[in-house]
């Protein structure tokens, strides 16, 4: 993996990570209405779970790279076009608002940790972002399991802390954004050009 590539992925994983997803409207609800170490309790929580994906990432891929590297080549187109995909149904999206469970029940931490956990961990679109991103950024020069691990570490690290200042700083701000029209048309036009920018540049450089 090059630093090129490293920083291609740092940037791209950083932007995304800052888009409201599923898992920050989670964090915004349980921070707004349980409050702000409840909200950090749930990105924790979130965070671990990712791991889950990660681990499955990594055997799944580096099995598929060990057998066959035109496998994992279509892998990677696969991927990209999947990545050009959400971004276009991201940028026609109609959607004026996010939705954010305005009352949650009011559990324990440790339940509200591993409620966190089964949010991610059960969320298939989760496992598939992770086959469709990370192989766009690695070579199957060196070791990939280590590549796709740091990689997917990295992404993890990075979401989780983004989840934990929004439940510090921004709960009720985000309550507020989720029903911004505005706002919300336009996150989903940048994330819908951020994936397609790398769905595109990645079809592109694999044909090098």
């Amino acid at each position: 993996m090059s630093i090129e590539n490293f920083w291609m992925f740092a940037l791209t994983g950083l932007l995304l990570n800052l888009t409201p997803g599923n898992d920050m409207l989670y964090v915004i609800a349980r921070s707004s209405g349980q409050g702000t170490k409840a909200g950090v309790i749930s990105a924790l929580g979130i965070g671990a779970g990712c791991f889950i994906h990660i681990f499955a990432a990594v055997i799944g891929l580096s099995v598929l790279i060990a057998r066959s590297a035109l496998a994992f080549e279509i892998i990677k187109y696969i991927g990209a076009f999947y990545l050009i995909y959400l971004g276009l149904r991201a940028i026609i999206s109609k959607k004026r608002f996010l939705s954010i469970q305005p009352q949650l029940e009011k559990l324990s931490g440790n339940k509200i940790f591993w409620q966190g956990v089964l949010t991610n961990v059960l969320n298939p679109k989760v496992a598939l972002f992770f086959l469709a991103f990370l192989p766009q950024f690695i070579t199957i020069k060196g070791n990939t399991s280590m590549q796709i691990l740091f990689l997917g570490t990295w992404f993890d690290v990075v979401g989780t802390l983004v989840n934990i200042i929004v439940a510090l700083l921004f709960g009720k701000i985000g309550v507020w954004l989720s029903k911004s029209p505005r706002f919300v048309k336009w996150q989903e036009r940048i994330t819908g050009i951020i994936l397609i920018g790398l769905g595109i540049r990645v079809a592109l450089s694999s044909k090098k």
